[in-house]
């Protein structure tokens, strides 16, 4: 694992400055958040107004445009949770994977641009370990250990997606366990697909593990790891998504292959032909 010299803004730039070169859909600078034209402040988004009117309506009119026929509203906003919750937990995830740190972000501190996917973070604060060499910034919050660093992680997340899950839920029609489940699997699958795309699977997905290994409140589920048998006794790896993202409504035919409709014996036939 390479991080690239950088001039560095505060201690997390070395680490959002990867955003962009291994997914050049997504960028994140760090700056003041923004409310101008195409941008969306995510505290305005949690307030659960105009805002996120606004954002749930350029939602459905994408779908509609992608699908060739209207999504149902709850399903509107369950895509549109997705679409702003994957990149923000990997806001959380990827600085924690690359170098031991954990910014802490609330909502009012990140704006978000839809097209590409662009983040502005205003970074004050972070959690790390002793043996940091940012531990003496003023902005640290200097920990004893790995299990307290995870649970940074865990505490940062969930204080920035809370108020976002109390906004969506009402129109995404679910409750408060499978709202944080869903905030949960956004945690464990930006962590294994920035691991996938840096060659370091196997530590992404023993780390999630780790982060969520089930009974940690808010987040109630596990990473959900686990591995099938496919042809010739290979393992083919796939994991329990706590939530669904209703892609099912649309193409019922062509759901993820961690879609929790989907049964194992499809999952190998996926698995294998992927």
């Amino acid at each position: 694992m390479t991080v690239p010299a950088v001039a560095a803004t505060t201690p997390l730039t070395p680490a959002y400055a990867r955003f962009a070169e291994l997914m050049p859909t997504l960028r994140v600078t760090e700056g003041e958040p923004r409310s101008d034209a195409g941008w969306t402040r995510a505290d305005a988004l949690a307030d659960g107004g105009a805002e996120l009117d606004a954002f749930l309506a350029d939602e459905a009119r994408l779908a509609a445009e992608t699908y060739g026929r209207p999504a149902r509203p709850d399903v509107v906003a369950t895509f549109g949770l997705h679409r702003y919750g994957w990149p923000a937990a990997a806001l959380f995830t990827v600085p924690y994977f690359l170098l031991r740190r954990v910014p802490r972000l609330a909502p009012e501190d990140v704006s978000f641009r839809r097209d590409p996917a662009w983040f502005t973070v205003r970074v004050t604060a972070f959690a790390c370990l002793p043996d940091d060499p940012a531990a003496g910034d003023p902005g640290a919050l200097v920990v004893p250990d790995e299990e307290a660093l995870r649970a940074e992680v865990r505490r940062a997340a969930a204080d920035h997606l809370g108020p976002l899950l109390d906004a969506f839920g009402p129109r995404m029609r679910r409750r408060s366990r499978a709202l944080w489940g869903a905030a949960a699997d956004e945690l464990v699958e930006s962590m294994w697909y920035f691991g996938h795309l840096l060659g370091e699977e196997e530590r992404a997905v023993r780390e999630s593990a780790l982060l969520l290994p089930g009974g940690t409140a808010p987040f109630g589920s596990g990473a959900g790891f686990r591995e099938l048998a496919g042809p010739g006794d290979t393992a083919l790896r796939t994991r329990e998504r706590a939530s669904c993202c209703m892609f099912y409504t649309l193409r019922p035919a062509d759901t993820c292959v961690t879609c929790p409709r989907l049964c194992d014996a499809e999952r190998v036939t996926r698995l294998t032909a992927s």
